[in-house]
């Protein structure tokens, strides 16, 4: 049940019976999809012939991710004020910014990714030749992050594109599909807005010929698989 699992859903107005307004699944996957064409229409709005990983690219890029990242809670807010769906919470609570079971909601995503990548560290661990004990050296020397601070394609992997995308991808477009498809249903609904969105990066691998074109759409299609 929504409201079991999603209080933060509840229609404000007392009901024994959570009812889908008619349209509302057809609003809130057209509002997904707007904000998905948002986000990746922004990486494209500078006009370079440089490759995505130019520095220059990537400053670009950063600012029209993030202008568009601070934007996206106005989908949310615009589609809940259009669809009249009402709930018992904030706009920041609605999208999972709160307090309550912060604790859960940070350990929880966390072990399960070193599950999803217990594989590559361990073969990582195993081919390195650095001991544990360097390893454990090079994670606390400064130095090193200083390093990675400086290096523009490091800030986009690990810190801008993590950041923006679960913000934009999860936290915006789950309030919108719980209501009508329900949480299981939403769960396994929204990744699919993030794997659709990947195939950009076909459009730059076939322009800068960087491979073949199968090659280009199978490498795609298995990122989409995994995304």
């Amino acid at each position: 049940m929504v409201e079991d699992l999603f209080p933060v859903l509840l229609p404000t107005q007392p009901s024994p019976e959570f009812t889908v307004p008619d349209g509302l699944c057809w609003f809130s996957v057209l509002s997904c999809l707007l904000l998905a064409c948002s986000y990746v229409g922004s990486l494209y709005v500078w006009r370079s012939d440089l490759p995505r990983d130019h520095p220059t690219v990537i400053k670009r890029r950063f600012t029209s991710v993030l202008i568009v990242s601070c934007l996206s809670p106005l989908f949310v807010w615009a589609w809940r004020e259009f669809t009249g769906v009402r709930t018992n919470s904030s706009l920041l609570a609605l999208m999972g910014i709160r307090l309550d079971g912060l604790i859960p909601a940070i350990v929880l995503p966390l072990l399960l990714t070193m599950v999803l990548f217990l594989g590559p560290l361990m073969q990582l661990a195993i081919d390195c030749p650095w001991t544990f004990i360097d390893g454990i050296r090079v994670a606390f020397d400064p130095s090193f992050w200083m390093l990675c601070l400086g290096d523009m394609r490091w800030l986009r992997n690990q810190v801008v594109a993590p950041f923006t995308e679960e913000l934009v991808f999860r936290a915006c477009m789950l309030p919108m599909l719980v209501p009508c498809a329900g949480p299981a249903a939403a769960i396994f609904t929204c990744p699919l807005f993030f794997g659709v969105a990947h195939f950009h990066h076909v459009i730059e691998l076939l322009r800068f010929r960087q491979g073949t074109m199968s090659g280009i759409f199978i490498s795609a299609v298995f990122q989409f698989s995994y995304t």
